[in-house]
């Protein structure tokens, strides 16, 4: 059975500020901080179209007239 986990308190590993947090990292305004300068707008990208390799040859007997 799960049991209720009781927030740490520790000092904020990127700004040194003391945090209370379940689990130890960033504190929330460095978070945030980290979130809006890593965000990134998703875009369409396209596939070249397929074209067959040079070195590829047609099967002999399609071709065999």
């Amino acid at each position: 059975m799960m049991g209720v986990v009781e927030p740490l308190e520790f000092n904020c590993p990127r700004c040194g500020v003391t945090a209370r947090a379940v689990y130890y990292g960033p504190c929330p305004d460095c978070r945030d901080g980290l979130r809006a300068s890593q965000r990134a707008e998703a875009r369409a990208a396209e596939a070249p179209a397929w074209e067959p390799k040079m070195n590829v040859v047609p099967n002999q007997v399609a071709t065999k007239e």
